[in-house]
């Protein structure tokens, strides 16, 4: 029986590892992963019920500074998201080239006026003995620290982090969420995501930060068929080409590959549809912005 439920906010750097922290402990896909920076842009939740208590993990981007643009919603998503939470885990991954940085977090993360706990990640890449200095530079803090591999997770590294987090939530009459679903994310929105992740994949690393994914249309007509059809948006021409490929090749590849992810996804087949669109500098044009969602409900 659910007794207690709260959010809890994942906070890092970006490329710490939030994502692939998420979906290891829920045990399914809910947010997008890529070894580029700022692949997550929007808040994404994913829920798990223990025993007595229900946990929304709310997966967030990495922390930037910004004053416009696609980077300035970024950061004010992030402080949106921390601030509706009940608790923050605090990522440092150890493939950071200072301490210093992720000494950063951690004060950030400290003034936030919410409980919190450390959660070190990327533990096979210490080369030495970064993780011992780490952890006595953050012994002033006084809260708990625990060390994991989000990308090989094992029950006793999740059950630590269940621990931590259980220990935010708050006494509850009733779930916040349908306790059979493990995300908040809709299909069409999902859909998006994972061309967008695709495309982060197979291109080069300055494009996916000036692209974007719309679904224009979502189709779940037929039982056996969905249709999705997509808009891929770049904010340069020139990186028009490069998306396409030689007769349309990358594209062609990008689509089959998120076709068959969003296959094992909903269970059936799907007709997918990726339209390719040049929008110059939507990341610092507000409108499309606002389109697109990049935008806190408050700034509407």
């Amino acid at each position: 029986m659910i007794e207690k439920t709260g959010f809890v906010a994942l906070v890092g750097l970006p490329n710490a590892g939030k994502s692939t922290l998420v979906n290891a402990i829920i045990g399914e896909k809910v947010g997008i992963v890529s070894r580029k920076p700022q692949t997550t842009r929007s808040r994404v939740i994913g829920i798990y019920n223990t025993k007595d208590a229900q946990i929304a993990f709310v997966d967030s981007p990495g922390r930037v500074q910004a004053e416009q643009g696609l980077n300035h919603f970024l950061e004010k998503e992030l402080i949106s998201v921390v601030k509706d939470a009940d608790g923050i885990l605090c990522i440092l991954n150890l493939d950071v080239p200072k301490k210093e940085i992720l000494m950063d977090l951690a004060e950030w993360s400290s003034q936030q006026g919410k409980p919190w706990a450390i959660v070190i990640n990327k533990t096979d890449l210490d080369n030495g003995n970064r993780e011992t200095k780490l952890r006595t530079d953050l012994l002033k803090y006084n809260v708990p620290v625990i060390a994991v591999r989000a990308i090989k997770m094992t029950q006793t590294m999740k059950e630590a982090i269940l621990e931590l987090a259980t220990a935010f939530c708050q006494k509850s009459e009733a779930p916040l969420f349908e306790e059979n679903i493990y995300t908040t994310q809709q299909m069409r929105d999902l859909a998006a995501e994972i061309v967008r992740e695709e495309c982060f994949e197979y291109l080069h690393q300055e494009i996916p930060y000036g692209l974007a994914v719309k679904v224009v249309k979502y189709d779940e007509s037929s039982p056996t068929l969905t249709k999705i059809y997509v808009e891929i948006l770049l904010a340069k021409e020139n990186h028009l080409m490069m998306v396409l490929g030689n007769g349309g090749q990358m594209i062609k590849r990008i689509g089959t590959s998120s076709r068959i992810q969003l296959e094992k996804i909903i269970g059936h087949k799907v007709f997918l549809d990726t339209r390719v669109k040049v929008k110059e500098n939507w990341t610092r044009n507000p409108q499309i912005m606002k389109e697109l969602g990049y935008v806190i409900p408050e700034q509407i």
